[in-house]
């Protein structure tokens, strides 16, 4: 294997490219340890030992870090990871670190999200803010299971409806419509728009 290129990501860190292909990003002292420059050949001891000694603990290190810092998907996570230029199947060691001590959980991730929005956002806005953030559709669909029950929907309707100072009682037809039309563009589903606009429920 020979070392064909190495560029500078920033004063102390540098890519390295390997016959021609990006291999991983070192610090400037671990390039000097392993000999790694460019036109140097490395074997295949040296290659292994820099993925296993160092890369995989630093991708582990660095994944604890991130999350410490705030909760993420494990979409998230290794999106962060990928940036940091962390090879493929290291990240996938990373992820399966963390994931074994609970850390990432997209699941339990979903259900705070709900949690904390179920009064403000529709079923159909939280859902796409969840797929955004990469959580898969079946653990989307868990997590709305678990935290949804009928009367939330309505609760965040009155909500909504309290920001825009609405009273039926006292609303005109074109009050309704336009409060209705508003609802129902955030998601929410035609019939428990109607209970609540009516003053039904």
């Amino acid at each position: 294997m020979t070392v064909t290129k190495t560029e500078a990501v920033t004063k102390t860190r540098y890519k390295v490219y390997i016959d021609g292909q990006f291999a991983f990003v070192l610090y400037k002292g671990e390039l000097s340890r392993y000999h790694v420059k460019e036109g140097a050949e490395l074997s295949e001891g040296t290659y292994e030992k820099i993925r296993g000694e160092v890369l995989v603990k630093r991708a582990k290190l660095r994944a604890m870090h991130l999350l410490n810092a705030m909760g993420r998907t494990e979409a998230q996570l290794r999106e962060k990871l990928k940036q940091g230029g962390y090879p493929e199947d290291i990240i996938d060691e990373a992820v399966a670190y963390v994931k074994s001590f609970g850390y990432v959980d997209d699941v339990n991730y979903a259900r705070n999200f709900i949690e904390g929005r179920k009064e403000k956002k529709s079923k159909r806005e939280i859902q796409m803010l969840l797929k955004g953030k990469g959580i898969s559709d079946g653990d989307v669909e868990r997590a709305m299971e678990e935290c949804y029950a009928k009367e939330d929907s309505l609760q965040a309707i009155r909500k909504l409806a309290e920001k825009r100072h609405y009273v039926p009682e006292e609303a005109s037809y074109e009050e309704r419509q336009k409060l209705m039309a508003y609802l129902m563009r955030k998601g929410f589903s035609y019939d428990d728009v109607c209970s609540v606009v009516h003053g039904s429920r």
